[in-house]
């Protein structure tokens, strides 16, 4: 019999790293995971924001960032600005503001195309897993460690893990389009 165990495991990253993905897409609301791929300079390192201040959300469309080393608020202002994220900080010599923007329509659109993109990303990788799977299963048969038969019922079975993985993939996405969607 044919142990998915690895492959399934990679898809489950999968999944994983779109999540993450969707995290860094901001859908009208101050959340920190924005902030997340977005790094500074601190003692010849980059390092994410997140890790050198303290962020807090003190409304729904508002980030402050306060660092443990007041050295930092220019870098951090700077690495913002450069970032894709589209928000001017405000520094006032202590802390860093972000107040987010309500999302134009336009912006609502491309926000969807880039989440689209996501998902067609992640299921690339879900294929190539597939695809590697599929040459595990050939190995094996060529090595006559399994029959014929077992060898048709693993490719059915990486079909369907593959089929509901895509499935997962398509959902995630359609939710994380309604909610840029949302007014």
């Amino acid at each position: 019999m044919v142990d998915f165990k690895d492959f399934t495991r990679k898809m489950d990253r999968t999944l994983e790293v779109l999540q993450e993905d969707f995290g860094a897409v901001r859908a009208g609301r101050a959340n920190a995971k924005v902030l997340d791929r977005i790094t500074v300079e601190y003692y010849g390192v980059d390092t994410p924001i997140g890790q050198v201040g303290t962020i807090s959300s003190p409304d729904a469309r508002t980030l402050v960032i306060q660092p443990w080393d007041g050295s930092l608020l220019k870098a951090m202002q700077k690495a913002i600005q450069v970032s894709d994220l589209g928000i001017n900080p405000q520094n006032d010599g202590r802390v860093i503001r972000l107040v987010f923007p309500q999302l134009t329509e336009e912006r609502r659109r491309e926000l969807t195309k880039l989440v689209k993109k996501y998902g067609e990303d992640s299921k690339v990788a879900i294929r190539n897993i597939r695809r590697d799977a599929m040459d595990y299963i050939k190995k094996q048969k060529k090595a006559s460690e399994i029959t014929e038969d077992d060898q048709k019922k693993a490719e059915e079975d990486l079909q369907k893990l593959t089929d509901k993985y895509i499935k997962k993939i398509d959902d995630a996405c359609a939710v994380k389009e309604k909610e840029l969607m949302e007014l």
